[in-house]
């Protein structure tokens, strides 16, 4: 396996650790308990079951740009509160606001991230392959001033087409002017990172933060890493060359 020319990373449980989720729902709910006279543990719980069958529905829309952040969220508010006998449009709209500002108050990167990130600064061509809304990933890079720092940006719901498709990571390269061989891709799932990346003859780095046993059938990564801190190893000693300057 050869050093990287460039690298491209998945954003969602990769970058972002997305565990102060949880924590905003929690903030919002309590918010519109305060304002609908239904207990924040009962939102929640009606939250949780609308949601389960709000995402199948919404998932791939949502992907492909066909449906905003905003809207998704917006819809799972509205069932909820409507499960729970309050049909208010303006609760929902308040609902909406208030979700999507405790959301982007919760982003934080993985100190693992911010640490290579800061290491590789200016040492290679880096992108961002994430799937998601325009509105919604863009929301997210913003929110952790990640746009600086990234070459290239290809977010799904932009370009129509989501991982594993491959050719989600073509615009990736060419923005990155390198060839697919000598760009390392790094992200948490086998199946849109891992069998994505390979599919575009990327070599696929998988980030298996928890240790989870390798599915059989899944598509073999070309290095297994556990901290993105083990990436900044494997790649080895870099100078600015590697941007070809």
């Amino acid at each position: 396996m050869t050093q990287p020319r460039a690298l491209s990373f998945d954003l969602d449980d990769t970058l972002r650790d997305g565990r102060g989720a949880a924590e905003a729902l929690r903030r919002t709910a309590e918010h519109l308990s305060v304002l609908s006279g239904v207990a924040t543990n009962d939102l929640l719980a009606a939250n949780a079951s609308e949601w389960a069958g709000l995402w199948p529905e919404v998932e791939a829309a949502w992907e492909l740009g066909e449906m905003s952040g905003e809207a998704v969220t917006t819809e799972a508010w509205r069932r909820t509160l409507a499960v729970c006998g309050v049909a208010n449009p303006g609760l929902v709209r308040r609902a909406t606001e208030t979700h999507l500002a405790e959301l982007l108050g919760s982003q934080r990167l993985y100190d693992d991230a911010s640490g290579l990130l800061s290491q590789l600064d200016g040492m290679l061509p880096m992108a961002v392959i994430t799937n998601g809304a325009s509105d919604t990933q863009r929301a997210v890079l913003r929110a952790l001033n990640l746009e600086r720092r990234f070459d290239a940006v290809v977010i799904s719901g932009e370009v129509g087409v989501a991982k594993p498709n491959l050719a989600i990571f073509r615009p990736a390269c060419e923005q990155l002017g390198t060839d697919p061989a000598t760009t390392w891709h790094v992200g948490d799932n086998l199946v849109t990172d891992v069998g994505g990346a390979k599919a575009a003859g990327l070599v696929a780095v998988w980030l298996n933060r928890d240790g989870v046993e390798q599915p059989p059938e899944s598509a073999e990564p070309d290095l297994v890493i556990s901290s993105l801190d083990d990436l900044r190893s494997a790649i080895g000693p870099l100078s600015t060359e590697a941007r070809g300057k």
